[in-house]
């Protein structure tokens, strides 16, 4: 198969990395990829939300599936993009259409359906200009801390949450009244605050049926003990230990089929990746919040214990043939930690030489914000790499990635030395 993914993250390079070892893939491009994706396949200079420029593309290019990383694309209907024209809508979209996207494209859209489908999560309101007096009041009604989310896409930025009242009630006018997060902000949600501990579950569906894929917990902190901003990520780790065998089928029972079931109910198609971000509430799983993709950087500890064909398991999706497909997963613990360039989340330089990192031996590093510039790779965002490594334990898996953390050298280099520390 020619394939074609969209996006240039961690994410993007893990899954190409991935495919490429498939025995039924012909040829691979990223679009745009990073300097990691240009080992693997080529790299395309376009962006994921220019659907004509993909379009152009993929018809000149025999390409055969596309796979979508990032939710940007999602969310803006690349999927029904494609259903929509003749030329297009007998190429394979891996991802949800608009309607299935809108369960991360708006906040109050998945906690209404969360709610018709009596699917457990963390009571709320939405507010916007109309009724902003109003969500004082609600405020006033919670015990702290307050937790305030644009109702859109915020790029991962758009959750505050804050002990003070009335630092919470400032928040809301600044999110909704002076557009802190533009118009992702003209709603907020406003909800409960759940103490627990929190888990990844991710699945798979060809609109039919689905199948679950390991669980991982990320870690989104800038700094240890998760102290600080929040980021995109800083690592993570799969398993989750306390997600045993009794607790995933809790979370099967109460969450992903009610899920999948619901969406099927109210008429929404849904084929690709469902991220159900989860907290654990006293032996009792709620949702977070749903991603219409898999997660970065829970992608890179994810998709490597996949021992079966990713290639494969994508065609039975397209073709709704997934409850034939067996899905092999990796026993072993996997670790990954992310390396960022300093200053992130804040502002941070780029164009910074990266080296020693092809010298690696006991783990995999997968490219984030990296570019070639002329003969060397720079630095080309905040998330520069992400190391992935295996272990008989969480422990050993970490061990090496700190290890190969150490060796790879950029200028300002930071990362977290202690993932997975509340697990251990």
């Amino acid at each position: 198969m020619n394939v074609l993914v969209l996006g240039s993250g961690g994410r993007e390079h893990a899954m190409a990395w991935k495919i490429k070892q498939s025995p039924i893939l012909k040829s691979l491009h990223i679009a745009p990829g990073n300097a990691g994706t240009a080992t693997l396949g080529e790299n395309i200079p376009i962006s994921p939300n220019n659907f004509e420029e993909v379009e152009k593309f993929v018809l000149n290019n025999n390409i055969e599936m596309v796979v979508v990383g990032p939710e940007d694309p999602l969310v803006n209907g690349i999927h029904d993009f494609f259903l929509n024209k003749s030329e297009l809508k007998d190429i394979p979209v891996i991802g949800p259409c608009k309607s299935g996207a809108m369960l991360e494209g708006s906040k109050d859209f998945a906690k209404c359906f969360m709610e018709r489908n009596e699917i457990p999560t963390a009571r709320y309101k939405s507010f916007s200009s109309d009724t902003l007096d109003e969500g004082k009041i609600f405020l006033e009604s919670l015990d702290p801390p307050y937790v305030l989310k644009a109702d859109g896409l915020a790029a991962g930025k758009g959750v505050i949450i804050t002990e003070s009242l009335d630092e919470a009630k400032t928040t809301l006018e600044e999110m909704i009244s002076e557009s802190k997060f533009g118009e992702a902000s003209s709603t907020v949600v406003i909800e409960e605050f759940l103490s627990g501990i929190e888990l990844s579950v991710f699945a798979i569906s060809d609109g039919e049926t689905y199948a679950i894929l390991p669980s991982a917990k990320d870690y989104k902190r800038i700094g240890e003990g998760d102290s600080g901003l929040n980021t995109g990520g800083m690592g993570a780790i799969s398993p989750v230990h306390f997600a045993n065998e009794d607790f995933l089928k809790k979370i099967d029972e109460t969450i992903i089929k009610p899920t999948f079931d619901g969406l099927k109910k109210e008429g929404i198609p849904y084929t690709g990746f469902l991220y159900f971000g989860l907290i654990k509430v006293d032996n009792n799983p709620y949702v977070i919040e749903y991603n219409v993709r898999l997660g970065d950087p829970e992608t890179e500890v994810v998709i490597p214990r996949i021992d079966s064909d990713l290639l494969s398991l994508f065609k039975a999706v397209a073709t709704g043939n997934l409850k034939n497909e067996k899905i092999s997963i990796n026993k072993n613990s996997a670790s990954t930690v992310v390396l960022v360039a300093g200053g992130y989340p804040e502002a941070y330089e780029k164009g910074d030489q990266i080296t020693c990192f092809d010298d690696i031996e006991n783990s995999i590093v997968f490219h984030a914000g990296t570019k070639k510039d002329k003969q060397h790779v720079v630095t080309n965002g905040g998330r520069v790499m992400a190391v992935t490594s295996f272990g008989g334990n969480m422990r050993e898996a970490l061990g090496k990635s700190y290890s190969a953390a150490e060796q790879i050298q950029f200028k300002g280099k930071y990362y977290r030395r202690d993932i997975g520390f509340d697990l251990s």
